[in-house]
């Protein structure tokens, strides 16, 4: 078991770098929620690599409780704004992508396990220098005004509105000290 653990080590150095996790962690931490976009419309590629992030996040079991819409048309951008309360960046991000959970799947983790493909997606999109801001749906009293807007079947649940696009802005973060979020063995 070693020797084949020792190869794939070496194969994924030899393949991506000896910085692959150290990358991967600098990619994470410059993720940021983008509320401005240009209006340069996002490549068919770079979306479909974002919905393949997406297809292969974890999920319990493996059931993969979630199916993904995208909406590109100006009409419904700006028909998603005015519905959402704080989502009226997606007007000018030229796609909104829209993941669905699907309890019928799995009934205990459709969202958590629908949340992990839609970071997945985000994060892929970062990747390719796309922004994205994720603005939460499921459970509101404007979850339905939505999947009527886009004739989502009853049994489907809106997990988000996530608008993608080309930063038109940048901004920085901070985070609390690690120190004041971890508790180890008890708390």
């Amino acid at each position: 078991m070693t020797f084949k653990l020792d190869n794939f080590k070496k194969e994924i150095k030899e393949n991506f770098g000896e910085n692959i996790m150290e990358d991967a962690l600098e990619l994470l931490k410059g993720r940021r929620s983008i509320r401005k976009y240009k209006s340069t419309p996002v490549e068919p590629d770079k979306l479909e690599k974002c919905l393949e992030a997406a297809q292969w996040a974890p999920s319990a079991s493996n059931k993969q409780p979630w199916e993904f819409m995208i909406v590109t048309k100006e009409e419904y951008r700006k028909k998603l704004a005015d519905l959402h309360p704080y989502g009226k960046f997606v007007a000018e991000s030229p796609v909104v992508f829209i993941p669905l959970t699907n309890p019928t799947i799995h009934a205990k983790y459709h969202q958590s396990d629908t949340a992990l493909a839609t970071l997945q997606f985000m994060i892929e999109a970062h990747s390719l220098n796309l922004g994205t801001c994720f603005a939460g749906v499921i459970g509101t009293d404007f979850e339905p005004k939505i999947k009527k807007l886009l004739n989502i079947p009853e049994h489907l649940h809106v997990l988000a509105i996530v608008a993608v696009g080309y930063p038109n802005h940048s901004r920085k973060s901070s985070r609390k000290p690690l120190e004041s979020l971890v508790h180890r063995e008890t708390f």
